[in-house]
């Protein structure tokens, strides 16, 4: 094979005359290609790292102040150099370098000068708080002063970093009083006082000295959640990820930019790929509210060349600086598939040419590989105790090293996936065949055989609008900017010298397939009692759910009150994820969305007259915004109290109030994917490329999860998942009462515009 000779870079053969070198000049040209670009990468992060650690100073500001340290007066900075090189300079050269020493470091003084103020202007957050449309003067000047000390040049990804807020830690009194209004509407008289009495005991007593110790975190750590966080909520959890953890995104709901798998796949990757490259250079702008205010970049660096680890007590996540290649799963087979040649990324077409040729192999899977990745959806402490007893040894090693380190994973899927069967494709995206992704590595991109396409993330290393803003990035370039032939084909040709895939081998003993037969059997179980339903709901959307002046997410989650009540006949406790990304490593809080006023809304649908209902659906809107901008600006309740869990668990006191509390179930689990790059569809002439969004697994046995995005003005698409084992719960039924549920709330309105005419 190519592949095999252009691997060795020279020969040499012993004889009578002595030795003979036979040099693979190809070889070594590819040799000094991949040095050259691996140093290339290596100064763009060194000046980056440079860049980002002088923001908001720059080259020309520098300049700036040197020159005009330098024009006021030479002389003066001469006696700072006669201590040292008096004897070596003249005074001219003296009063310059003087004049160079002070002036740099008052151009490093005016940095840390603007970013200390930069961090005590994005601490304030009453702009946030303000009414809808109204711009009060002191908001004016703020945004003004934002403006100023953020600096005048285009900021880079990680620009802001150093001068987020870091997370406060809000005060027990305050966070107890919000947990017993946020679950008032969900005990009895009796339950609630005796819950009162649980939190006036805490907040007393062992309260104080476990806030002791969060106080000290925040001072010391950047964030005083996140790294707990990722270690006790996710990397801790010794179930299976898949369904559990791992969440999914879609392709587009209406285009179908070509019927050839190994075409898509090309274009997929090389703009995936583009991206990476964009990500390393920290050529991505940053997400900025408002065109202003930075929020948190830090979920970034662990996008590509990232893996989950097992562990038999704790997982960890493993992540590389950079990798040159990809592995592609492809019926049981595995290969590794190299992202550069010739010094530079491959083509679309290149990488077509690629995925052609292993959609073309027909040799069968070895023993025990074709069901290998089954470990990775089963639960962790086999699958530790499996990868350390039989895959860390040999050539199962370095395969299993190329998988892990890979730049990201690819399924070659054998299935089609079309539109019309939304609850199929979903349920494929979340777990497949069980065995035909790998669960562990932080994204998964899977090809059906049709084209259709979507990814499948490991949520530990980032949440969903993280690969939310990758996938609107890759969706936006393929059809338009990349493009395909007439038929169907990446444009471009293939190239004629470029070296296959490698097959990777392995070496998987009895005991193993025994093991991955056991984890095949948990995942399977798992997975088929999903319950998954997709709602693309056009009725209308958030455009005209504003002209009657109401939040579209405080609209929805108000429907999905509703439509819970009617669903099940009771309220349960509700968590809506919110992100705290305006401070430094900031992940997400909850909304507890059951309030209530929620709940009289609700009531009120079923028993008062209009005028009553629509009043109360204005409260609670307003109730629920409020408690959005809350959790946004570090005033939530969840992580707060999950954090005092923790200390307490670290001091060894436990509490009867902090146990009861982090033990609730969450039966109705929501999470809004917004779409954060509006600008990169343009849905007015091309309604055809709307998104589908993602959705994840139900987070309680009888209960719902429900992601929905909200595209464009017209549409919003509703996730909808459920166990088929609970006799609770449906997610048909809970999808026809969402519907039915924002039809009744929108004709509320109608019905008022109707009886003021």
């Amino acid at each position: 094979m190519a592949e095999a000779h252009q691997a060795v870079a020279f020969q040499f053969t012993v004889g009578p005359d002595g030795i003979d070198l036979q040099l693979s000049h190809e070889a070594l040209r590819q040799v000094y290609l991949s040095g050259l670009h691996s140093w290339k990468k290596k100064f763009i992060r060194f000046k980056n790292g440079i860049l980002n650690g002088v923001y908001p100073g720059s080259a020309p500001g520098f300049m700036l102040v040197l020159a005009g340290v330098l024009s006021y007066s030479c002389s003066v900075f001469q006696p700072l150099c006669l201590c040292f090189c008096s004897r070596y300079m003249s005074v001219q050269k003296q009063m310059l370098v003087g004049g160079v020493m002070v002036g740099t470091g008052l151009w490093i003084a005016i940095i840390f000068s603007m970013r200390t103020v930069l961090k005590g202007l994005l601490s304030w957050h009453g702009w946030m708080f303000a009414p809808h449309g109204k711009m009060t003067w002191q908001i004016r000047l703020w945004l003004i002063l934002v403006n100023i000390f953020s600096g005048m040049q285009t900021p880079m990804l990680y620009s802001f970093q150093n001068s987020l807020p870091h997370l406060p830690v809000p005060s027990v009194k305050d966070t107890m009083r919000r947990y017993l209004e946020s679950v008032q509407p969900l005990l009895s008289d009796e339950e609630h006082r005796r819950m009162q009495s649980l939190a006036l005991d805490f907040e007393k007593n062992l309260g104080p000295k476990l806030q002791w110790y969060l106080k000290l975190k925040s001072w010391w750590a950047s964030n005083y959640v996140s790294d707990w966080w990722e270690e006790y909520i996710y990397l801790r959890g010794r179930g299976p990820i898949m369904v559990n953890s791992n969440y999914y995104v879609m392709d587009f709901l209406y285009a179908f930019p070509t019927h050839l798998q190994a075409a898509r796949a090309g274009n997929i990757i090389h703009a995936i790929m583009l991206y990476r490259r964009k990500l390393d250079r920290a050529q991505i702008k940053p997400l900025m509210l408002q065109n202003t205010i930075p929020m948190c970049s830090s979920q970034y660096e662990r996008m590509f060349n990232t893996s989950r680890i097992p562990g038999i007590e704790t997982d960890t996540v493993q992540h590389m600086s950079d990798s040159r290649h990809i592995v592609v799963h492809h019926r049981g087979r595995y290969f590794k598939v190299w992202m550069f040649y010739d010094g530079r990324l491959l083509l679309p077409r290149e990488i077509e040419q690629q995925m052609e040729r292993i959609l073309a192999d027909t040799s069968e899977p070895q023993p025990g590989e074709e069901t290998l990745a089954a470990l990775t959806a089963g639960d962790r402490v086999p699958w530790a105790c499996a990868r350390n007893a039989y895959l860390r040894h040999g050539k199962n090693k370095k395969s299993l090293d190329t998988v892990e380190k890979a730049a990201f994973f690819v399924t070659l899927d054998d299935t089609e996936q079309r539109p019309e069967s939304l609850d199929h494709y979903a349920k494929s995206l979340l777990h497949g065949k069980c065995y035909d992704r790998w669960f562990d590595k932080s994204i998964n991109l899977i090809v059906f055989k049709n084209g259709t396409m979507g990814l499948n993330a490991e949520h530990s290393w980032a949440d969903a609008p993280i690969v939310g803003h990758l996938w609107e990035q890759v969706l936006s370039m393929d059809p338009v900017k990349l493009g395909y032939t007439a038929d169907g084909h990446c444009r471009g040709e293939p190239h004629p010298n470029l070296p296959g895939p490698q097959r990777l081998q392995w070496n998987i003993p009895p005991e193993c397939q025994t093991m991955i037969a056991n984890s095949l059997s948990v995942a399977v179980a798992l997975a088929n009692d999903v319950d998954s339903h997709i709602i693309p709901f056009s009725d209308f959307g958030k455009g005209l759910i504003k002209k009657y002046k109401i939040s579209p997410d405080a609209f929805i989650q108000l429907a999905l009150q509703l439509a819970h009540y009617r669903d099940k006949g009771k309220f349960c406790l509700t968590y809506e994820a919110s992100m705290t990304r305006l401070y430094r490593e900031g992940r997400t809080e909850t909304v507890r969305s059951c309030t209530m006023e929620s709940c009289a809304f609700v009531r009120a649908m079923i028993t008062q007259n209009q005028e009553e209902k629509l009043c109360l659906l204005t409260q609670a809107a307003k109730k629920h915004q409020q408690m959005y901008r809350l959790a946004m600006t570090g005033q939530g309740t969840d992580r707060h109290l999950f954090c005092l869990y923790v200390v307490s668990k670290y001091l060894g006191q436990d509490s009867p109030f902090l146990q009861e509390v982090l033990s609730e179930p969450w039966r109705l689990s929501t999470s809004q994917t917004p779409l954060q790059q509006g600008e990169l569809f343009d849905l007015v002439n091309h309604p055809e490329y709307v998104t589908t969004g993602g959705g994840f697994g139900p987070v309680a046995d009888d209960g719902y999860g429900v992601a929905y995005v909200i595209v464009g003005e017209k549409l919003i698409n509703f996730h909808i998942s459920s166990k088929c084992s609970s006799p609770e719960t449906d997610s048909h039924r809970f999808g026809n009462n969402i519907r039915q549920a924002m039809l009744d709330m929108l004709n509320l309105f109608e019905l008022d515009k109707k009886t003021l005419k």
